[in-house]
């Protein structure tokens, strides 16, 4: 894995589902401001998910607008159909789920060879097993600790020993990011098996980007381990 495509860790990627779009520059500049080292884009097509949220287009947009790295989460079906168009854009993460492609080996390598990194994500219903195979194919394992598709929900409780068993699978070299219910009253309960929390509400919901990212990072450091 490329050191430029791996932030300082732990590291808060605010979920740009929650930011302002009608002031989405302005939304860049505060977060830039903030000591956010990556975005969060949650990308969602109304089929594998209930919603729609944005596409290639707006993240190219996004990108440039700014030198951070862009994680990009596709919660959407047949991901291989719109794959290149996200790598043109210039997302440097990106997330495929393993509820929408069982066989995603070719993909993963597709992105690895692109210069990218590389990620999975499960959602809460989804065994761990289900990606043990992947174990050499990824850079990352994004756990869902909230149902896909919505901002705003609860923390899933269940979530704490699905990233403690991926970290044991997966081992210290591959990040593992959590995206649901996150902010500074669940950071600690997984922060010893987490390096990336995806934090909506508890960034944008804030007067101040920077005091909330920075109350985050430093309880998630508080509470991690080494290979953090």
């Amino acid at each position: 894995m490329s050191s430029e495509l791996r932030p300082k860790c732990p590291a808060i990627a605010p979920s740009m589902l929650k930011c302002d779009f009608g002031d989405l520059q302005i939304e860049i500049k505060k977060l830039e401001a903030a000591g956010a080292s990556l975005l969060h884009l949650d990308v969602m097509d109304g089929h594998f998910v209930p919603n729609l949220s944005y596409g290639p287009m707006v993240i190219e947009r996004i990108r440039e607008r700014t030198d951070l790295i862009l994680d990009a989460h596709l919660m959407i079906s047949a991901p291989e159909k719109y794959l290149d168009e996200y790598l043109r854009v210039g997302c440097d993460w990106i997330t495929i789920h393993i509820e929408a492609v069982p066989k995603p080996v070719h993909l993963l390598e597709k992105i690895r060879d692109a210069g990218r990194l590389a990620g999975i994500a499960i959602n809460p219903g989804t065994s761990v097993s289900a990606i043990a195979a992947l174990k050499e194919k990824v850079d990352l394992v994004l756990v869902m600790s909230v149902e896909p598709g919505f901002g705003g929900q609860s923390f899933i409780p269940d979530s704490v020993e699905k990233v403690k068993e991926v970290r044991k699978m997966f081992g210290a070299d591959t990040l593992v990011s959590i995206d649901g219910g996150i902010g500074p009253a669940t950071i600690p309960e997984v922060a010893r098996d987490v390096n990336i929390f995806v934090a909506g509400s508890s960034i944008f919901d804030k007067p101040d980007y920077e005091t909330a990212i920075h109350e985050m990072t430093e309880i998630a450091r508080s509470n991690s381990s080494p290979h953090n």
